[in-house]
């Protein structure tokens, strides 16, 4: 698969939180305005095995409200759309280990909510056609780690002008190197493939759900604009390598589960 590596100059733009905290939002114009678009069911080869997209070891909670959030909404999983809907009912979700937050079970080689081809409602996540039905945003219904990939939020702290500490909040890729050492073991990776970078809409339009959720409404306005304008630059320096032509595609659809997360903690209230 033609896919590039994650060592490539990105443009920046830095931006005062919106919402009145101590913080400056730092966005990675390349990969936001890059045409990325998940392909599972469109040719996605998956991280590890074929037709399971990102779902091979399941999806890690980020905290407890996440695991309970998730655990209500599957109890309105059906049958006819969860295929290991008695599973699920019989033995739970979630499994733990090493003491940390747990991550939902592993049923035949992959995650739990995962159906599978041959499924009469068609492979991908349960969660994810649970929302699709019921006429929410997939991140409602799914764990954060499914909707955040492949935005990757990080967090630091720097000085201002006057000496205060501020929170710079840094929005980019969610690369290979972003899972540390065993991304490089990883059969394949979607942020840097070409092949998955031939959405219509730039990034920060078709995730803006999202974003929106991640970096709060007044803060994804303000984004939106820095970005609209950036798209109407002939010249814009540093286009994200992994880009082709764009070519027009219907909704999004898929699961974004993935392998061995490296969730940060959320950032402190500033």
């Amino acid at each position: 698969m033609p896919e590039v590596s994650p060592d490539f100059p990105r443009e920046w733009a830095d931006a005062p939180d919106q919402e009145g905290g101590r913080r400056v939002y730092r966005y990675d114009l390349t990969w936001l305005t890059s045409h990325w678009g998940c392909i599972f069911g469109r040719g996605c080869p998956g991280t590890r095995h074929e037709n399971q997209g990102c779902c091979t070891v399941g999806a890690h909670w980020s905290g407890t409200d996440d695991r309970e959030r998730v655990e209500k909404h599957a109890q309105n999983l059906t049958p006819d759309i969860w295929q290991f809907h008695d599973e699920g009912h019989s033995g739970g979700i979630t499994v733990y280990k090493d003491g940390g937050p747990g991550q939902t079970r592993i049923v035949d080689g992959a995650c739990i909510f995962l159906n599978r081809p041959g499924f009469p409602t068609g492979p991908g996540c349960a969660l994810h056609v649970l929302a699709e039905r019921s006429g929410v945003p997939p991140l409602t219904t799914k764990p954060d780690v499914c909707w955040q990939i492949p935005i990757q939020i990080k967090y630091s702290w720097s000085e201002d002008d006057t000496g205060e500490q501020v929170l710079v909040v840094t929005v980019t890729e969610y690369d290979r190197t972003g899972w540390g050492p065993g991304g490089q073991f990883m059969n394949w990776w979607c942020s840097g493939n070409t092949e998955a970078h031939t959405e219509g809409p730039a990034l920060y339009e078709s995730y803006a759900d999202e974003l929106r959720q991640l970096i709060g409404p007044a803060n994804y306005d303000v984004l939106k604009d820095i970005c609209d304008e950036r798209m109407r630059d002939p010249q814009r320096p540093h286009p994200h390598p992994a880009d082709a032509p764009p070519l027009p595609r219907g909704p999004r659809t898929g699961p974004v589960d993935l392998p061995d997360p490296v969730v940060g903690p959320p950032g402190p209230d500033a």
